[in-house]
């Protein structure tokens, strides 16, 4: 009994012998591996060379801001910077053309530095020049007197123009005393066809008309002064001196 169990130890041996003298390497294994120094394997030696993973970092992107653009009047960009629009053709101001109108009898008084005719009654509204200018049916006249507004109550408050049968054509009103010199004032008026010599004459508030009157031939131009006094002249009367 002692015996079959050396044979079985001694078999068992033999076996171990013959598994380590069969080690070869499994086929696909890298058995290249040129080794250490003195031929001792390396400690990775017969590892497979599949590679340990290694967990690769994305990059991770970052947001570039672009610089901000605003737009400049002309359209070109500035970074970082604000336009500043300007407006143009705003108004700057109230800039209105006046108005203006042409009244009928226009207020053209030259201050007078004239001496007083010496030979007339400044009492009176006398007339002293008369100038037209005719524009088809109607006349622009220009009517110069003198009269005392500083040495009477009243003063000069009108003259008119009248045809050589009393009929009134025109006036032109006077609303304010003129002191002792000449002035001129200016109104327009009709006059009818067929007429052609005027009179002229001026009013005082006191007297009335008496004083200078001037008559006027409308195609000729041409004027005369006649000189009434202190009564007023008819103008039938007053036709017969007609220029």
């Amino acid at each position: 009994m002692r015996t079959r169990r050396r044979v079985l130890a001694a078999l068992g041996l033999s076996l171990l012998g013959l598994s380590g003298c069969s080690d070869t390497p499994p086929p696909g294994t890298d058995d290249d591996d040129p080794g250490q120094a003195g031929g001792t394997p390396s400690p990775d030696y017969r590892t497979a060379r599949a590679g340990t993973a290694t967990a690769t970092e994305t990059p991770t992107a970052t947001a570039t801001r672009a610089p901000t653009e605003s737009a400049t009047p002309d359209g070109t960009g500035t970074p970082g910077e604000t336009a500043n629009a300007t407006r143009t053709g705003e108004p700057t101001g109230s800039e209105t053309t006046p108005r203006t109108a042409t009244a009928n009898a226009t207020e053209t008084g030259t201050p007078g530095t004239t001496t007083p005719r010496t030979e007339l009654d400044l009492r009176e509204a006398n007339v002293v020049d008369v100038a037209f200018e005719a524009n088809g049916g109607t006349y622009r006249f220009d009517v110069t007197l003198i009269h005392d507004d500083d040495g009477e109550d009243g003063y000069a408050n009108w003259w008119q123009v009248e045809d050589v049968d009393g009929n009134r054509l025109g006036r032109r009103e006077l609303r304010h005393p003129h002191g002792t010199r000449e002035f001129t004032r200016s109104a327009t008026m009709s006059v009818p066809d067929g007429v052609t010599c005027v009179v002229v004459r001026g009013h005082d508030q006191t007297h009335g008309y008496g004083g200078s009157v001037v008559l006027v031939n409308l195609d000729t131009a041409e004027t005369v002064v006649v000189y009434q006094g202190r009564d007023p002249v008819a103008n039938a009367e007053l036709a017969t001196s007609c220029p």
